[in-house]
C-alpha cells in the first residue's frame, strides 16, 4: 500500500532480515535510487531528486534508524546496508544508484555484489585510506550517548572525523558541546513529529563508524566492479576522503572522475537550516553531471 506525501509517494519493503526499509519516489522514467548520508534521511536529496524528476522515476529510501524505517541490529554492517538497498533496488527495477559520503560507501560495495546494477554514482564515498585514524572515536561516542551526553557524542563525532570548522577547533570543547546542546533543544522546539532531528539521527553515527571501520584501506576490492562509475569530489571537501577517490579511480575497471572547484562534502544535499547563498546551483552542477551519466 502507498500513500502520498508532500507530492511524492512513499511505500515501504522488507529486507533480507525482515527490517522494513521505506522509501518515498518521485517521477517518471527508469528508476534511480539516491542514498543519504551520514546525520541525513531520505528527505536530505529531496533538491537532487527534483532535478532528476523529469527524467526518472527517483526513490529516497530512509536508511535504518531514521524516517520510515525500522532499527539497526547489533550485527549491523556493511553487507545488512546492501541488503537495504538491494530491497529498494529490487522493488524499483533499478540499475541506477547515487549515493553520498557513508551512502557512497554502501553503493559502491552494492556495486560490487549486486551484478544487475549498471551504472552508479558517488559524490565523496566515505572509504578510509588510515581507517584506525578516523574510528577511534567510535568507543568514546559510544560512552556518551550511553549516558544521555548527546551534545558531547556528536562533538567526539565531529572531531574524530575531521568535521570541526577552523573556529571550532580553537573554541574549548565544554563550549562547543554547549552551543551543541543549545542548536539541538531549539531544533526540537521547531521540528515536526516525523522530522530526522540531530538527536534523532544522533544514534545512527555508531553504525556509520561501524561501517567506516569494516570497509577502511579496502580500495583493492573495488577492481571487480562491472558497473559504470560516476566518481565525484568537491574542491573544498573533506580532504581525508580524496587518497581514497585516487586509488578508487585507479582501480574501478569503468570510471569516470569529475572533481567540482568550489564544492563542499554536502553540495549536492539539502541544507540544514536555512538555504545558503547558491546551494541552487551546486546541487543544479551536480545533478547536471549525473543526469547526463545515467
Amino acid at each position: 500500500m502507498t500513500q502520498t506525501t508532500n507530492e511524492m509517494t512513499a511505500g515501504a519493503v522488507e529486507s533480507r532480515d525482515g527490517t522494513r526499509i521505506g522509501y518515498r519516489k518521485a517521477g517518471n522514467g527508469p528508476a534511480v535510487v539516491l542514498v543519504h548520508g551520514s546525520m541525513q534521511s531520505g528527505r536530505s536529496n529531496s533538491l537532487l531528486a527534483a532535478r532528476l524528476a523529469d527524467r526518472f522515476t527517483v526513490y529516497l529510501p530512509d536508511r535504518r534508524g531514521r524516517g520510515l524505517s525500522g532499527p539497526h541490529k547489533p550485527d549491523h554492517g556493511i553487507a545488512t546496508e546492501v541488503d537495504d538497498l538491494a530491497a529498494v533496488v529490487a522493488a524499483a527495477g533499478a540499475e541506477r544508484v547515487y549515493g553520498i559520503s557513508a551512502g557512497g560507501l554502501v553503493v559502491l560495495e552494492a556495486a560490487r555484489r549486486l551484478p544487475d546494477l549498471r551504472k552508479v554514482a558517488v559524490f565523496e564515498p566515505a572509504l578510509l585510506t588510515d581507517g584506525t585514524r578516523h574510528t577511534a572515536w567510535l568507543s568514546r561516542f559510544d560512552a556518551e550517548l550511553a549516558r544521555g551526553d548527546v551534545a558531547g557524542a556528536l562533538v567526539t563525532s565531529m572531531y574524530g572525523l575531521e568535521l570541526a570548522p577552523a573556529f571550532l577547533k580553537v573554541m574549548p570543547r565544554r563550549l562547543v558541546a554547549a552551543l551543541t546542546d543549545k542548536m539541538m533543544r531549539s531544533e526540537d522546539r521547531k521540528a515536526a513529529p516525523d522530522a530526522s532531528t540531530m538527536r534523532r539521527l544522533a544514534p545512527t553515527v555508531h553504525y556509520e563508524g561501524v561501517i567506516l571501520a569494516e570497509c577502511a584501506d579496502s580500495a583493492d576490492l573495488f577492481g571487480d566492479v562491472r558497473a559504470e562509475v560516476l566518481l565525484m569530489g568537491g574542491g573544498k571537501g573533506l580532504p581525508f576522503l580524496a587518497p581514497a577517490r585516487d586509488a578508487l579511480e585507479a582501480r574501478l575497471p569503468h570510471c569516470r572522475r569529475v572533481e567540482f572547484p568550489g564544492l563542499e562534502h554536502d553540495a549536492p544535499s539539502d541544507p540544514v537550516g536555512p538555504s545558503p547563498r547558491g546551494k541552487a546551483d551546486m546541487v543544479d552542477r551536480v545533478a547536471g553531471e549525473i543526469r547526463a551519466f545515467f
